[in-house]
């Protein structure tokens, strides 16, 4: 018996000594493939404490128990408001475990939203810094780590949603300009499907494109002129820098670019859509395939055949609700699921917020608005002409307008939404509801407003089949609807918000007049006269001056004034107006020129008074 169970204990000896050392033939081999499919993460803290980075060594296994410790330190460092301490410990996070989505998004929101704001809003330039090192940091880091964590997808979105196409920081209007300005190099002023096709068929990589010989000749050619193209990695970043500003590079640089200008064969068009394409794939991780898609399913609405391949205009790209749809549409491709989580609904609540903000502002202009800078603001050495205090220099501004084409595709996404998660409880699905419908109606007055009359009636159809059965305000005829709408923006205003509101209704005619956009000039007319009329006739009894409003015409002048000395709007819009009126409405013109001279007069006049 005895004997037996030595047997048996050399027989598991033997088995054991076997198994750990095929183990250790193999452990190399798993290693290795677990690095490959990058596994592990043994990467070293840098800038870190010697006895922290001891730490992440000597506890081996248990390098998440000290992550669970950091975490909580940089989650109590952001609640004291020491956001760049917390910045340090959750890189060093990210690090250690490079996994944890909820790191990434900590850190992204940390840099986006509270330390940008740590800089005032007379420096711009260093809040965008770091609301780009937030979305930089998820689009780059955290999601070729976390590909599919949909949480990563939602913030990255957001930060585009809301921190820059949103109105709560102080200077949003400079994350807009910033975005758009960047936009505009890489997909043109005014781009096109076309611009789209072009750039998806550009060849993807630099082997791809020089397998043709005169490409390599033309890289060659630009790479003896300037030592910045020897570095492939940013050659298509300098080329685009050389087209925008010649200045900065040596001169015989551009004169490689007029060189092949002058081929038949548009080498250099086919090359400056690779450019494009290299850098919205590589620096802007946008997948271009992606983008057509959003266009195709989001983009405005410019006809009625969906079969038409022109049914549709692209997204405006140079607007960050653009890219939040992105985004959240490549989240809900790559990480949704059936279970349709709350992170799921949250990102596609994006896609319809971000429409809904394209159709309210979706359309960009930028352009250059002359600056008054005084002289004690000039860099150090800065030389004036005698007697000279300020000078004049000009900066780009951006200005954003209403995109009612935008409407179609926002109605459908949220409907579609609606239907989704119609069987995950009353109380989304009614959440969602409610949002639409304030929608429908906001958008039957905008377009009865503008002019579109018969769109307004579409749409007050739908929202009367989908939410009137119980609404008292839905059992009425378009026109009183409407009415009634103005009725309710008006019943808590009194005399100077009623001409205001007028005013400036006959403000954004006159813009929109100037740039063509002849009917819904004439809508926004006719609402500021129907809300002109139904302020008169309710204060029409009292008798007395002070509660009514001044005679039409006036109001009507003094909108137009007011256009005319906005430095909100481009001196451009203002020349187009002009030539407008000068060519259709002569005698308004003429009263121009005279209240002109007057002004001009007084001016003069009160000069030398003083």
């Amino acid at each position: 018996m005895k004997l037996r169970n030595i047997t048996i204990s050399i027989i598991c000896l033997v088995i054991a000594v076997s198994s750990i050392y095929y183990s250790s033939t193999k452990i190399n081999y798993i290693n290795s493939q677990r690095k490959e499919m990058r596994l592990i993460s043994n990467e070293p803290l840098e800038n870190a404490p010697p006895s922290l980075a001891f730490a992440t060594v000597a506890m081996g296994a248990f390098r998440g128990l000290l992550v669970d410790i950091l975490w909580i330190r940089a989650d109590s460092l952001k609640e004291k408001g020491q956001f760049f301490d917390a910045k340090q410990l959750a890189d060093w996070i990210t690090v250690l475990q490079p996994r944890f989505a909820s790191v990434w998004e900590f850190q992204a929101w940390n840099m986006a939203y509270n330390i940008s704001v740590t800089f005032p809003a007379s420096q711009p330039a260093e809040r965008w810094r770091w609301v780009r090192n937030g979305y930089e940091l998820i689009r780059d880091k955290g999601l070729e780590k976390n590909p599919h964590s949909i949480i990563l997808y939602r913030q990255l979105a957001w930060i585009f949603q809301h921190k820059m196409g949103g109105v709560t920081d102080d200077v949003h209007r400079y994350y807009k300009l910033q975005l758009a300005i960047q936009m505009e190099d890489l997909l043109s002023k005014k781009f096109t499907n076309e611009t789209f096709t072009q750039l998806q068929a550009a060849p993807k990589t630099f082997e791809q494109l020089t397998q043709d010989a005169n490409f390599i000749n033309f890289i060659s050619d630009l790479q003896k002129t300037d030592a910045r193209f020897e570095d492939m990695d940013t050659f298509c970043d300098n080329y685009l820098a050389l087209r925008r500003g010649p200045g900065n590079f040596d001169p015989n640089a551009f004169n490689v670019i007029d060189d092949y200008l002058a081929r038949k064969d548009n080498l250099l068009g086919r090359f400056n859509n690779f450019a494009k394409a290299y850098q919205l794939r590589n620096q802007w991780k946008l997948d271009i395939d992606l983008m057509i898609n959003c266009n195709n399913l989001y983009g405005p609405v410019v006809g009625n055949d969906s079969n038409d391949p022109n049914y549709r205009d692209p997204l405006n790209w140079k607007h960050p609700d653009s890219h939040a749809i992105y985004w959240a549409n490549k989240g809900l491709e790559i990480a949704g699921n059936d279970e349709k989580s709350t992170d799921e609904l949250n990102a596609d609540r994006i896609i319809f917020h971000s429409l809904q903000s394209l159709y309210r502002t979706g359309l960009t202009f930028i352009y250059d608005q002359p600056v008054e800078i005084d002289a004690n603001s000039l860099p150090p050495g800065t030389q004036l002409p005698l007697g000279q205090k300020k000078v004049t220099t000009v900066k780009k501004e951006i200005f954003l307008r209403p995109d009612l084409r935008i409407f179609d595709s926002y109605n459908q996404a949220t409907l579609q939404r609606i239907d989704k998660y119609s069987d995950h409880g009353r109380t989304r699905v009614q959440s969602l509801e409610n949002g639409h419908r304030n929608m429908l109606k906001n958008a039957v007055l905008s377009f009865y407003q503008a002019g579109q009359r018969s769109k307004a009636r579409e749409i007050y159809n739908q929202l009367r089949e989908l939410y009137g059965k119980e609404r008292k305000e839905l059992q009425v005829s378009l026109i009183q609807f409407c009415r009634a709408r103005i009725v309710e923006e008006l019943s808590s205003i009194g005399i100077t918000d009623a001409r205001e509101m007028v005013v400036l209704m006959l403000r954004e005619a006159y813009f929109l007049y100037a740039v063509g956009q002849d009917e819904q000039s004439l809508g926004r007319e006719k609402a500021a006269i129907e809300i002109y009329e139904k302020y008169q006739k309710e204060f029409d009894d009292e008798g007395v001056d002070r509660v009514t409003l001044p005679p039409f015409a006036k109001l009507r002048f003094v909108g137009l004034l007011d256009f005319l000395n906005d430095s909100y709007y481009p001196p451009k819009m203002k020349e187009l107006l002009f030539n407008r009126i000068k060519i259709d409405r002569p005698k308004l013109y003429k009263k121009l020129e005279q209240q002109s001279k007057i002004i001009q007069q007084e001016i003069q006049k009160n000069q030398e008074n003083n």
